[in-house]
């Protein structure tokens, strides 16, 4: 960090402390609530307010004058402070005791939410999810896309919006960025790229549901959240949260992976949440000639899908002008539509279409604090 954006994290910090907890009395610094204190080049600063889970609303207050606070930091031009709730150490939030009663709302305007995951990282799940978003796109659909990935956001890259800034509408809401057709927003728009987010899980999952409510996402067809890889509590709390209208899973052949996507199908059906289908991403290399070389093994991901009686969406191979595409920030389902791995695309985007259309509903979805 240089010297300019060291004194203006420092300054930010002070003004910060200068503000009482209102359970300790202590400066917020000093008592541990600002979290993810991160200050930029352009004068964006961004953090977190932790609060006690039964207390969350009584912060609004301390989030707004905090932010209200650190706005007035010379050299600071624009400021994001969330607001997210911390669980009681030693057990998660509690859950209503009728869930029916409590069935999640998500954004106005939203008519479907999927999220595309995988159990396992490093199986292109982001990448799957940006070129899905972009072919949905292409189909005349209003889509918008949500990098639910905290501590390792890609989406910034993939779109090509390393350096972009959301601005905040007058209703305080974030504004997401538009490019290639979607409007998509990421974590990693409003922290430094370069500093990790050292974010327990109950936090890290209160940020996300800001960034899924607090966005001014317009009228959409489809919301697609490019879920974090895993099935633990960040996973699982999104899909009790959200009021997801089905999931699709990324995985690739080999044997490794097969095994998390069992993971990831039964964490989805305990949730209620439908599995739209299975896609088997780096299905085999392509030679020159033509012969296809299955470097993680053959068929794989079609086979447990069929086991688990999940629809399989369809195969994508290994290719080197998908990942140029994203190095370069122009996805290339939008880029270059006619290629024939976009035309895969869209042929799996029609399918997750036609498996929405199909009229399935999640039951209700637990509310979490």
């Amino acid at each position: 960090m240089n010297n300019h954006l060291t004194r203006l994290t420092e300054e930010v910090s002070r003004a910060l402390n200068s503000l009482k907890d209102p359970l300790t009395g202590r400066g917020l610094i000093d008592a541990g609530r600002v979290q993810g204190l991160a200050a930029h080049e352009d004068g964006r600063v961004g953090f977190t307010i932790e609060a006690p889970a039964a207390l969350v609303e009584n912060f609004k207050k301390v989030r707004d004058t905090a932010e209200a606070t650190a706005r007035k930091v010379r050299g600071v031009r624009a400021v994001m402070a969330v607001l997210t709730a911390e669980a009681p150490a030693g057990r998660a939030a509690a859950a209503p005791a009728h869930p029916a009663s409590a069935a999640a709302q998500g954004p106005a305007g939203v008519a479907a939410i999927i999220a595309v995951a995988s159990a396992k990282g490093g199986v292109g799940k982001s990448t799957v999810a940006v070129n899905l978003a972009c072919a949905l796109a292409a189909l005349g659909q209003r889509v918008g896309l949500l990098d639910a990935d905290v501590y390792g956001p890609s989406l910034p890259t993939l779109l090509g919006l390393v350096r972009a800034k959301p601005q905040v509408g007058a209703d305080k809401k974030l504004k997401p960025m538009e490019a290639f057709g979607l409007k998509a927003m990421s974590i990693g728009f409003l922290v430094d790229p370069e500093q990790p987010m050292a974010w327990r899980g109950p936090v890290a999952t209160g940020a996300l549901r800001q960034l899924i409510n607090d966005v001014d996402w317009g009228a959409l067809d489809v919301l697609v959240i490019d879920m974090p890889p895993g099935t633990g509590d960040i996973q699982l709390s999104l899909a009790q949260s959200v009021p997801l209208a089905g999931a699709v899973i990324v995985s690739t052949p080999q044997e490794l992976a097969l095994a998390d996507v069992r993971r990831g199908v039964a964490m989805f059906e305990k949730t209620h949440v439908p599995v739209l289908g299975v896609i088997e991403n780096m299905a085999y290399f392509e030679a020159p000639g033509g012969a296809r070389i299955h470097v993680f093994g053959e068929g794989g991901a079609k086979r447990t899908a069929e086991a688990l009686g999940a629809p399989f969406l369809g195969e994508l191979p290994l290719d080197v002008a998908l990942r140029e595409s994203g190095d370069a920030g122009a996805p290339l389902a939008a880029a270059n539509p006619e290629a024939p791995l976009s035309k895969r695309f869209r042929a799996i985007a029609e399918l997750t279409l036609a498996r929405l259309a199909e009229g399935q509903k999640p039951a209700p979805a637990i509310t979490f604090v």
